[in-house]
């Protein structure tokens, strides 16, 4: 069995069509997400900073309470929390 830690691990596994387990990703969703991420992989990019806080926050979220998140972005000098993103991420919580 493939490594299933980390992101490089689920990249892998999608170039490979295989999933974690080793079971075959169907052809039908291998090709969506290629075609999805080839539109993203085409879009012009505003800066690195905002894509990092972008990724700190999606990733954080999932890891990290609201109130340490938004310190930890604060204490980085990145914007703190919006509204939009404390009501997606921590709104069912």
């Amino acid at each position: 069995m493939a490594d299933t830690k980390g992101a490089d691990a689920v990249d892998q596994a999608i170039a490979e069509g295989l999933d974690l387990d080793g079971s075959p990703i169907p052809a039908n969703k291998l090709e969506l997400y290629n075609k999805v991420m080839a539109l993203e992989a085409g879009r012009q990019r505003s800066g690195v900073t905002n894509t990092m806080r972008s990724r700190i926050v999606r990733i954080g979220a999932k890891h990290i309470s609201q109130e340490e998140l938004n310190q930890m972005l604060l204490d980085a000098d990145f914007p703190p929390l919006k509204e939009k993103e404390i009501a997606f991420y921590y709104g069912g919580k």
